[in-house]
């Protein structure tokens, strides 16, 4: 289905698709900075520690 277009309106889907890429992006930036944090480091290191130690 082909829907008319407004004057002025090309252009808009890939505005909106590198809008939604850097926020991607950004998203992506603060997981890495979260993630790399000592703390999320520590937790993660003993939720690994305390699923192996009950495997065994």
């Amino acid at each position: 289905m082909d829907f008319p277009r407004l004057p002025g309106d090309e252009g808009t889907t890939t505005a909106e698709y590198a809008i939604g890429t850097v926020a991607a992006a950004a998203f992506a930036l603060a997981l890495l900075v979260l993630l790399r944090g000592d703390a999320i480091g520590a937790a993660l290191s003993g939720l690994v520690q305390r699923a192996l130690t009950v495997a065994n």
